[in-house]
């Protein structure tokens, strides 16, 4: 029986190894950290996660899927709270079938780890990496060097793994990290909102988003700058300056969040950053999956759902291989790279989109009109944001789909005053000759590798 070794017990890291273990491998998960099931996890890190179509199809190949809904919340589309006027919702999907799930990132890593465990994976919490020999296939932790025949560093977007490689290995490894000017804090409100909608209050530089919990309570994030005048996070020091500027910008959440103060000064601050590596795998040997991989920022809601994919990637390239590692992991990499780099292009416009668009006039009026031509033409037209959330289309396709739908959406709203008015003829005809045919020419269709669950 091959031997396959785990770093990191995250999302990625303990469903890659479930799925190993149920495959028949010998698996071990070395993981740096404490069992997150004993309490010892840290506060105030934790920003809520979505599950959506590639994460459901993940969950279901692992036999999962039912096990893990409960902890889940439906989310059926934005709530934006305008600074002034009365906030408005846009929905997600095409129907309330179509929802994206909320869920705790530390209860969804507790119950997969359960699950390793309950499968028969060893795990070794407390064990860091220490060192890596590709050729002698050694991996070391307490000083101990540990044979395998297959490594995965699923070990988050500080990866052990991916830094000795690069710092090893310098002509086939390199990596890049690209840190966004803003970070986060993680706060708290009680139950009171609407708990099957995304809130966001957008202000432009700044923004705060909630997600609900199962008890209708919400994770609250608060994404602002590091530096610079006026709103950033080197000027909210004292209790004074964060209460006026919660109370100038977010009066709405304020009224139901009695310890945002608290919450603030006590919680870390995070940094968010987009990862890239130029290669992921090492010959017949090792990969990398997840964060380790292609860390990108939460605003797509797809961090965790491209890491679930790598998974079911993997797979399908190790069964289309016959079971060869050595194809196995060379298709992995040159299929699954391309996409991971455009969605974390799609998820730094999203920030942009977020923070600055949601609230702006011509921005809904662009929505209205995309959701017409999607309702009108079903078969024709799918939003590039539907694309990534509710089919198995891969990344890269649908970023440039995108790319057409804009050519398309541009020359629909000329002259417009209304979405209404839109010329629907005009817009059939674009489908038939110019989109669905190039879509179909990518092997796709707007409904295509929906997943049935």
């Amino acid at each position: 029986m091959r031997k396959a070794i785990v770093v990191g017990s995250g999302l990625v890291g303990s469903l890659w190894a479930y799925l190993l273990k149920s495959r028949g491998y010998d698996v071990e998960i070395l993981e740096k950290r404490s069992d997150p099931r004993l309490g010892t996890s840290e506060s105030g890190r934790s920003i809520n996660l979505v599950v959506t179509s590639r994460g459901l199809h993940a969950l279901k190949t692992a036999c999962l899927l039912e096990k893990i809904l409960p902890l889940t919340v439906p989310v059926y589309g934005r709530r934006i709270h305008p600074k002034t006027g009365a906030d408005f919702f846009q929905p997600y999907g095409r129907d309330k079938s179509e929802c994206n799930y909320s869920v705790s990132r530390i209860e969804l890593n507790k119950a997969l780890i359960s699950e390793c465990e309950a499968a028969g994976v060893r795990m070794y919490f407390d064990h860091p990496v220490e060192d890596i020999d590709l050729q002698q296939k050694t991996i070391t932790s307490h000083g101990t060097g540990i044979k395998y025949d297959l490594l995965f560093a699923a070990d988050g977007a500080g990866s052990a793994i991916r830094k000795k490689l690069a710092a090893k290995y310098p002509d086939e490894f390199t990596e890049k990290t690209e840190w966004l000017d803003s970070g986060y804090k993680e706060l708290y409100m009680p139950p009171g909102l609407e708990k099957n909608s995304l809130h966001i209050w957008p202000r432009g530089t700044h923004m705060l988003m909630g997600l609900a919990n199962l008890d209708a309570s919400f994770t609250m994030t608060m994404y602002v700058p590091h530096r610079g005048p006026g709103s950033s996070l080197e000027n909210l020091k004292t209790p004074e300056t964060i209460s006026k500027f919660f109370e100038e910008e977010y009066s709405t959440a304020v009224s139901h969040m009695p310890d945002f103060l608290k919450d603030f000064q006590s919680h870390p601050e995070g940094n968010l950053g987009t990862v890239r590596m130029n290669k992921w795998v090492y010959q017949d040997s090792v990969a990398l999956l997840g964060d380790a991989a292609h860390a990108i920022v939460p605003f797509f809601g797809q961090g965790m759902n491209l890491g679930f994919e790598d998974c079911t990637t993997l797979l399908k390239c190790l069964d289309d291989g016959h079971q060869n590692w050595a194809t196995a992991l060379k298709n992995y990499d040159e299929i699954q790279r391309p996409n991971a780099n455009a969605i974390a292009d799609m998820a730094l416009e999203n920030f942009v989109e977020m923070r600055d668009k949601v609230a702006d006039v011509k921005f809904q009026f662009r929505k209205k009109l995309e959701s017409i031509v999607e309702a009108e033409f079903p078969g024709l037209y799918r939003s590039r944001y539907g694309m990534i959330t509710y089919t198995l289309i891969p990344y890269r396709v649908a970023q440039l789909a995108g790319l057409r739908q804009n050519e398309l959406l541009d020359a629909l709203a000329e002259g417009l005053s209304d979405p209404s008015q839109v010329d629907l003829q005009k817009a059939k005809a674009v489908l038939e000759n110019d989109f669905y045919p190039w879509l179909q020419q990518q092997g796709f269709s707007t409904q295509s590798y929906k997943p049935n669950l």
